[in-house]
């Protein structure tokens, strides 16, 4: 397509200028010719140089036709009779190129007039002179095949070297197609090619991104399952030995006592399994279905505070909520962001002596939201801060908990761009520490 357009616009750009030198040769011949008539007394002579009489006599291809007449009517002179254009009859000065056939040939004529007088009255003199296009005809061959021959020794050439130059670029990419299509999904090793260009290189390493990110979401999820697992074997276990035992009482108090610790262990089952659904809902693999919608953080704590409020006193702790402003509009999921909190709250009231106090904060640092749940309870030793947001563990095996209400609260705060802290309350206690970004990403 290429060769073909390149040599059509060279073909007739050159023809153009062709067509031009040859209409300017006809031209200038045309004006040779009216200017050798003059007028004379009544009449006028014609002066032809002989070398002009033999330039229009020559028999070659390049014979010229040419005739001569005046507007009033008559031929002066001629070697043949060309047809005249029609639109081009009436006198004027303006100089007219066209092409017609005469004696099955094809010509192509100027036709031009010029004045003179005759017996003192001004006439015009018509000039037709014309040339045969066989000749350009020829020429524009000569030309076509002088352009597209060298055009098309280039374009083969140019073809072949982006051939070479794309099968050369793209080997790195069929290495690596290769290294993908060998890679074992088993397999967590990134993926290596050997003096890689800074492309392909980019293209690496987004892979290994995507291979590291799918390695861990596997893991991850290997993990949980084999945690759920192990975690509702316990429970399930407890709960089927508790009814087979309610079977074989045979007094009345004893299948009531039986029954009791049926229902609690129905009650510590359900209470698991919403927790490892609220933890697989919290994954960041879900992230993408997360909706967030506008939420005023602020309400949504005091809210959870009161609601909390009846379970503190019941346990004889004293909670309460202290927020710095009125509002806090943000952008996030309101179920989870109710279940962060809600865990933080009754962690605490699970986990610390009666008696003692629990406050939920909510301040402004930066561009974050700064929430912290305190309480003058025993505290967590440093070494334990890290390990208590692992899953299923438990810095004391009493109380119904199961360790997942502090994996919950990272997971959830991580999804919503923030981080989570455990500090040291004064003089004693702990201060669960959550940052949230008040622009949503």
């Amino acid at each position: 397509m290429l060769w073909l357009a390149g040599a059509f616009l060279s073909y007739n750009v050159a023809r153009h200028y062709t067509n031009m030198a040859i209409d300017d040769s006809l031209l200038q011949t045309a004006r040779s010719i009216g200017r050798q008539i003059k007028p004379q007394d009544n009449g006028l002579i014609i002066d032809f140089p002989h070398a002009l009489q033999l330039l229009l006599d020559d028999d070659s291809d390049e014979r010229l036709f040419y005739t001569v007449s005046l507007n009033t009517g008559g031929i002066i002179f001629s070697n043949s009779e060309l047809p005249a254009l029609q639109s081009h009859l009436k006198p004027d000065n303006q100089i007219v190129f066209y092409d017609s056939r005469i004696q099955n040939e094809s010509l192509r004529i100027v036709s031009l007039y010029f004045p003179v007088e005759i017996t003192q009255q001004k006439k015009w003199m018509h000039v037709l002179v014309g040339k045969s296009t066989e000749a350009r005809s020829q020429l524009s061959k000569e030309i076509l095949i002088a352009i597209a021959a060298p055009l098309a020794l280039l374009i083969f050439a140019m073809s072949f070297l982006v051939w070479w130059g794309i099968n050369r670029g793209l080997r790195p990419l069929a290495r690596l197609q290769r290294r993908v299509e060998e890679h074992s999904g088993q397999d967590p090793s990134p993926l290596q090619l050997d003096d890689e260009p800074e492309e392909v290189g980019a293209l690496t390493s987004a892979l290994n991104q995507l291979l590291s990110s799918t390695n861990e979401s596997v893991a991850r999820q290997r993990r949980f399952i084999a945690d759920a697992a192990h975690q509702l074997r316990t429970p399930l276990a407890g709960l089927k030995s508790q009814t087979e035992l309610a079977m074989r009482e045979t007094t009345p108090e004893g299948l009531s006592n039986r029954l009791t610790m049926v229902h609690t262990s129905a009650n510590r089952s359900i209470h698991l399994v919403n927790q490892l659904l609220t933890l697989a809902r919290s994954e960041p693999d879900s992230a993408k279905g997360m909706p967030r919608v506008p939420l005023d953080l602020a309400k949504l704590i005091r809210e959870l505070t009161a609601e909390c409020v009846p379970r503190a006193l019941a346990a004889g702790m004293d909670l309460g909520c202290d927020t710095d402003v009125s509002e806090a509009p943000m952008h996030g999921n309101s179920a989870l962001l109710r279940e962060l909190f809600t865990n933080l709250i009754e962690n605490a009231i699970k986990y610390i002596p009666r008696g003692c106090n629990i406050t939920a904060r909510l301040s402004i640092e930066g561009e974050n939201y700064v929430v912290e749940v305190e309480d003058d309870g025993a505290g967590i030793p440093d070494a334990d801060k890290e390990r208590v947001f692992e899953r299923f563990y438990r810095r004391e095996q009493t109380g119904n908990g199961c360790g997942l209400g502090m994996a919950i609260v990272k997971e959830i705060t991580e999804r919503h761009r923030g981080s989570i802290r455990l500090l040291d309350a004064k003089p004693h206690g702990l201060i669960v520490r959550v940052l949230l970004p008040i622009k949503a990403e």
